[in-house]
């Protein structure tokens, strides 16, 4: 396996913060992802590798193991079992290349094979017990784009995560930047060890005259002047279409009321829903014909005599 600098296929440094490599892998990510580079085998080379990177370099624990093993990370926990230092053992070469001996490796150790690491501790059994273990696949992370009105339903959808194409549900009721797990559908384990999982990261995109907060929706609806004053019934959007509501006589600007079980359907809870909240703002007339005029000038005099 050769090793493969992710600090550079994500474009960072070592010092990269874990927002910065969330940020990194997003720009890169919509780059080379498959969809917008059809037929374009080095765009799907590079798109593979910038979600392996990502998957070392965003788990905290894992870019540890890397910072240290490099592409033998997966196996740090048998080398510090070992009682195996790379640093201690580099430093250890550095001695003996300043009394004479030959380094055949050399460099930055993290590119270097643990072969000999293993061959002196166990021999020719350790290399045996080293192809039989059985390793689990890396976790595959992704981003899927939905506006609000598709996030109300559930509903199927077709996406391509490292070349490959699945079919998933998605539950009614996902919120903007919520992660979901997709058990079995990462990279697959090695010496027939278990597939890594697929975590989704749900972007929603919030195109409609709504406003989400959890399950509960805002909106703003106008109300003409003659239905404010004298009261009446009006028509108003919500998700599942018009709904008729009662409005009272001398309703004032701000107004607000609720439609209870009109929000965003509550995620994975069966027909249960938030609510919609409504704030009246008043819609004052214009054009007004001259007769109009007339009659509300009446009306003023009416209010300054009273």
């Amino acid at each position: 396996m050769d090793y493969i600098d992710y600090y550079k296929v994500l474009e960072i440094t070592k010092s990269a913060t874990e927002a910065e490599i969330k940020k990194a892998y997003r720009k890169l990510a919509r780059k080379y992802h498959p969809d917008l580079n059809p037929n374009d085998k080095e765009s799907e080379k590079k798109f593979k590798e910038i979600n392996e990177a990502n998957e070392v370099l965003s788990n905290p624990d894992n870019r540890k193991k890397y910072d240290k093993y490099g592409k033998d990370w997966k196996h740090a926990d048998e080398f510090e079992k070992a009682g195996y230092d790379p640093n201690q053992q580099q430093n250890q070469r550095q001695q003996q290349n300043n009394q004479g001996y030959s380094d055949f490796n050399g460099g930055d150790f993290a590119g270097s094979d643990f072969s000999d690491f293993f061959n002196s501790m166990y021999g020719s059994a350790g290399r045996s017990s080293r192809s039989q273990a059985k390793y689990r696949g890396q976790d595959f992370n992704a981003e899927l784009q939905l506006d609000l009105a598709s996030a109300y339903t559930t509903h199927k959808q077709n996406l391509t995560v490292n070349g490959k194409n699945i079919r998933i549900t998605i539950p009614a009721g996902v919120e903007n930047g919520q992660i979901i797990k997709i058990p079995n559908h990462g990279a697959p384990g090695a010496n027939g060890g278990p597939n890594g999982d697929l975590y989704i990261t749900f972007l929603i995109d919030n195109n409609s005259d709504f406003k989400r907060e959890g399950n509960n929706l805002y909106a703003n609806v106008d109300l003409d002047l003659y239905t404010a004053i004298l009261g009446g019934e009006i028509y108003v959007n919500t998700f599942d279409g018009k709904v008729k509501i009662k409005v009272p006589a001398e309703t004032q600007p701000g107004t607000k009321v609720k439609l209870k079980g009109k929000g965003f359907p509550v995620y994975k809870k069966d027909n249960q829903f938030g609510d919609l909240y409504i704030a009246y703002t008043l819609k004052v007339p214009t054009k007004l014909s001259a007769k109009e005029k007339e009659l509300f000038e009446e009306l003023a005099k009416l209010r300054n005599h009273e």
